[in-house]
């Protein structure tokens, strides 16, 4: 189907987008923090999914286990982060965001949406609920 194809295109340049570099340098400049651009977006993964594990993590990640391993490891260094004991199986160990971590996220949030918002503001808010409600949908779908 052409309409598959296309939407395959569509995510492919907005990943490509939400990946770029220079978009993460002018979010941390934005939010006013100081963090390694490879660690932000675990931080955010970990504070939005957590209490999560590193294969877990990973995964949606797309990295390698074993790096994000040791990504998780600097975040508890730095205080962002913390492990503990998963509820399911006492012998691995997930990752939760602290105090320090929340603030440095909800920080992050706040310059996203000084970049976002005007973007959006040409938008209607019946088209930003209907893109909110299709790409919930995909996301959805996409996971069964």
């Amino acid at each position: 189907m052409k309409d598959i194809r296309e939407l395959h295109e569509i995510l492919l340049d907005l990943v490509g987008i939400i990946n770029e570099p220079q978009r993460d340098d002018a979010l941390i400049a934005a939010a006013g923090i100081a963090l390694d651009r490879a660690l932000f977006p675990l931080l955010v993964r970990i504070e939005r999914r957590g209490p999560i594990g590193v294969v877990e993590l990973a995964n949606i990640s797309g990295r390698d286990y074993t790096t994000v391993s040791r990504q998780v490891a600097k975040l508890e260094k730095l205080g962002l982060v913390t492990r503990q004991s998963s509820a399911q199986d006492r012998r691995s160990h997930q990752a939760v965001v602290t105090k320090k971590g929340l603030a440095m996220t909800n920080a992050l949030d706040k310059a996203r949406e000084k970049m976002v918002a005007p973007k959006l503001a040409r938008w209607s808010e019946q088209d930003r609920k209907h893109l909110l409600r299709l790409l919930r949908k995909l996301v959805a779908d996409a996971r069964d």
